[in-house]
């Protein structure tokens, strides 16, 4: 499961086109639902409902891929620098539902001026994508999907912009 996570937000991060970036794509529909029904699942569950403040920092993250309040990180962050700026990638395990980890981290992005580009539920799995406009501009993607042991595991990605 966690491969397939890693290969998916890789997938994402290789497919950042201006046209994504710009957030002209906005309403691109995924293999099972588009944005405007993700936003209906997040208003029905009242999912971002955990306090901003909470969030423990990331050390060298931007604001927006802060760590979920209460998760426990699976290790240190990998960084890379790369033609979008400074970035990294992070897993960690928490007691929230895949839900409310997306909704936390939508909230975030939208906050610090990121326009929506990808939501995808698959089962009980669910992920999410974020991009500042132009080509070169900070993005955010999280998957976030159930674990054997009851928690919810997490990937989350990001690169801060140029």
């Amino acid at each position: 499961m966690a491969i397939g996570a890693l290969a998916f937000s890789i997938g994402l991060a290789a497919c950042d086109s201006p046209a994504a970036s710009q957030g002209e794509a906005a309403g691109v529909e995924t293999s099972t639902t588009t944005l405007s029904e993700a936003d209906a699942v997040t208003a029905a569950t009242g999912a971002s409902s955990v306090p901003a403040s909470a969030a423990p920092a990331i050390e060298g993250a931007p604001t927006f891929a802060a760590l979920y309040p209460g998760a426990e990180a699976d290790g240190a962050p990998i960084a890379a620098n790369g033609p979008s700026g400074p970035g990294g990638l992070i897993t960690f395990s928490t007691d929230a539902d895949p839900e409310s980890v997306v909704a936390f981290y939508r909230q975030r992005a939208e906050k610090a001026g990121l326009a929506s580009i990808m939501a995808m539920n698959q089962g009980e799995a669910r992920a999410y994508g974020a991009a500042a406009p132009g080509d070169r501009g900070a993005s955010l993607q999280v998957v976030a999907s159930p674990a054997e042991d009851g928690q919810t595991s997490v990937q989350l990605s990001w690169s801060a912009g140029a």
